[in-house]
Order: structure tokens, then sequence, then C-alpha cells
């Protein structure tokens, strides 16, 4: 995003500025799986030094659609001797203190465990993840703030985990993937949102993952481009099925946040939802509220990647139906998609409100004032 937040010329170094900042999307990676061996018991550790990972997809390993930057990575992101997002130190130095972030939300995506075909195997990396991210970052930082990685295909495995981490200081979320499985508003999720919203922790869920089938209702596109257009649409599915299958009205304290999937979608789904559902209202008697009307109660939004219209102000129509307190700022980092704290908005905003978008909105989402 190239379009700047202050009124101060650019460049300006994120430093120089007294602004503190939340980052609700930070992706930490391992170097290799060795890293995640003081964490899992032996069996487990034969298994993957054996079979490694099995995602629920058509490829045998790694994503379906090669990146053109190695992990997906920004060039200057990667630490001497590591992979991006591996290092504390660096990513204290290039993200944290340049941003003046003050609260980092960890997103553990990648091979993780949640998409795994065996999913004994997928719930041990899951766990494993969870204490990688506990002792090698959110016990020495601080300001970073971990999402439970569950292995949201196995319910009750899920629910073992969130409870295992419910009260644990250093988690403030629970980590879902928006392609499942099956939609996600059914029945067989059910107990995991249960879990999260009695743990009172929010269920974030990242674009992307593994749910076995193409990732177009058409099949497998050729292109990368197809496959990350293809997250908002994930997330607009995710969504419709949680409304529609009654999710909000079952769990009423439940909240979502919607992650890295984009944001001025919104308002047009939950126009064409309310269109349909006041035609077909005989279908879905368990909805006692317009499916819009859910939507703003119970749901948050990533605000990376940014929207950049043609017009950058129309960003802001979208966003005043959305709601300004809706919006969590989100980096990315280590990610190629990067957006700077100093370039997102389009164009500059009353101080308060600023303050809001960057960090305030973050901080009473999490608990963390």
């Amino acid at each position: 995003m190239n379009v700047q937040v202050t009124s101060r010329p650019l460049p300006q170094p994120a430093n120089q500025s007294k602004l503190a900042t939340a980052d609700c999307d930070i992706h930490p990676q391992r170097n290799n799986d060795k890293a995640l061996h003081p964490y899992l018991s032996a069996r487990w550790i034969e298994h993957m030094q054996m079979f490694g990972s099995r995602p629920r997809q058509a490829y045998q390993a790694g994503p379906a659609y090669p990146k053109g930057q190695p992990n997906a990575s920004r060039r200057d992101a990667w630490p001497a001797g590591g992979r991006p997002g591996s290092s504390l130190p660096f990513m204290r130095e290039q993200l944290l203190d340049n941003n003046n972030c003050v609260l980092g939300i960890l997103n553990a995506t990648g091979d993780n465990g949640q998409s795994y075909q065996n999913r004994e195997f997928g719930a041990a990396v899951c766990h494993a993840m969870n204490e990688w991210q506990l002792h090698e970052w959110l016990q020495p930082e601080p300001r970073l703030k971990g999402s439970i990685v569950v292995p949201y295909e196995d319910a009750e495995a899920a629910v073992a985990e969130i409870e295992l981490y419910a009260t644990n200081p250093h988690f403030v979320q629970v980590l879902m993937l928006s392609r499942t499985s099956e939609p996600p508003g059914q029945k067989r999720y059910w107990k995991v949102y249960e879990a999260a919203a009695a743990a009172g922790l929010p269920v974030g869920v990242h674009a992307f993952g593994f749910g076995g089938y193409p990732v177009s209702g058409a099949g497998w596109p050729s292109y990368y481009i197809e496959d990350m257009v293809g997250h908002a649409q994930s997330s607009q599915s995710f969504l419709t099925s949680m409304v529609i299958e009654g999710v909000f009205e079952r769990v009423p304290n439940l909240r979502l946040v919607l992650i890295e999937a984009g944001f001025a979608w919104v308002p047009s789904l939950a126009w064409r939802l309310d269109k349909i559902r006041n035609r077909l209202k005989v279908e879905t008697p368990h909805l006692k509220r317009l499916p819009s009307e859910y939507i703003h109660d119970h749901v948050w939004l990533t605000t990376q990647p940014m929207e950049e219209p043609a017009n950058r102000a129309h960003v802001l129509d979208a966003i005043d139906w959305i709601g300004w307190d809706r919006l969590l700022f989100a980096t990315d980092y280590p990610h190629w998609d990067y957006d700077d704290p100093t370039q997102v908005l389009p164009m500059p905003l009353p101080e308060q409100k600023k303050r809001d978008f960057f960090l305030n909105n973050a901080v009473a989402l999490y608990g963390q004032g």
C-alpha cells in the first residue's frame, strides 16, 4: 500500500512515529521440522521423519501453487542462516521495534497440523506448534500473544487443546483456516466454537488451508493469482455458512476474526444475504435476526491485504459500513504483500480514530488493556 497515513512527508521511518501499533497477523516460521522435536513424542518424531505431512489436497507436499517469492516472503525478511519469520531477535528489530508494535498476534499457519489427513498426527503437531510458540516466542517476548492452533477437523481434540491453553495468558485466540473439509457452520464444528466462547477467546479464521477440494467451485485454477483471489471467496463462504447455519444464534458470545482475506466484500455479501433471507426466511426459522445484524455484532476483520481501489477514498465507504471499531491493523509479516503502518490508510485521520484503528480495537478485542 502506498498511501500516506500521517501528514509528515514520506519517506518516514516507522520508528520515528510515536503512534503505538497492534499487529494482528504475524507469521512465525520454524526453520525445519527439528524445531518441533522437543514438543513431540518419539512416536510422532519417527512418523514425521518417515512419512512427513500429508495435507488434504491433491499434491504430495508443498503448496498447490508455488510462490514467486520463496516462502511468499519479503526479500529483506531473511535473517542470517534462517527462513523469514524464524528469528525472534530479527523480528524484534525489523517489525516490533521499527513499527512501535506493543501487541503482536502470532498466527502459526503453514505446515501446522491443521489440515493433515492423519488426524492423530495432526493433533500432535498442533500441540507441538502451541508449545513451540509458547517457549520460543511468547515467553521470551511479552509483546507477542499466540493463537491456539487446533485440529478443527477433529472437534474433540480441538476442544482439548483449547481447554489446555484457555487460561494461559500468552494465548488470546483460537486459530482455524478458511478452507475446511465441510461448511464450517455445520454441527461437526460446533463444539470448537462453544469451547472458544466458553474460554472467552475469539476464533481467528486465517485464509488458506486444505479442505480436500479444489480452491474454486469449478476445479483447480491455473495460476497463483487465482488462488490468492480465492482467499476472499473462501472467507465469504465461511462467513455465510456460520451465519445461515445459526452458529451465532447458538453461541451468542462467539467472536469471529477473519484474517488476511480483505474486507471490502463484507457489505455486498451482507446485503445479498439479507435480501435472499427475506425471501426464504421460512427455510431458516432458527435465525432470529437479519444476517447483516449477526455480522455487525460478531465479526472483526484484519486489514491486510488493504483494499486499493482506483479512487482510494472509496475504501472508506466500506469501512464506514463495517464499522471502524471492527477493523484490526495487520502487516502479514514477513510475507511479500506486507502492509506498512505508515502507508496503509487512504487519507490522514483524526488522531483518536487513528489510535483506535492501529491499537485500541485490538486491545479491546483481545483483552490486553
